[in-house]
């Protein structure tokens, strides 16, 4: 069934979105992220102390691909 759009504006889009104005029968976006960091990286709020003498991380990754993403396309 046509769709009738009027004005679209777009801000922005990040990596791993989809855009699409119209009839659309299957979408589906795909990413895939590995993060390291010490103790204490991802700590939020109002208020916190930490107190971490020393930290450290070791990464070995040996290898080049953890979950390949194949896309349709």
């Amino acid at each position: 069934m046509p769709a009738k759009v009027g004005a679209v504006k777009v801000i922005s889009l990040s990596s791993s979105s989809i855009f699409n104005i119209g009839d659309v029968y299957y979408m589906a976006p795909q990413a895939a992220a590995k993060t390291f960091a010490g103790g204490g990286s991802f700590n939020t709020g109002d208020g916190i102390r930490i107190n971490i003498n020393r930290s450290d991380t070791f990464v070995n990754d040996s290898e080049n691909i953890d979950q390949p993403i194949i896309g349709n396309a």
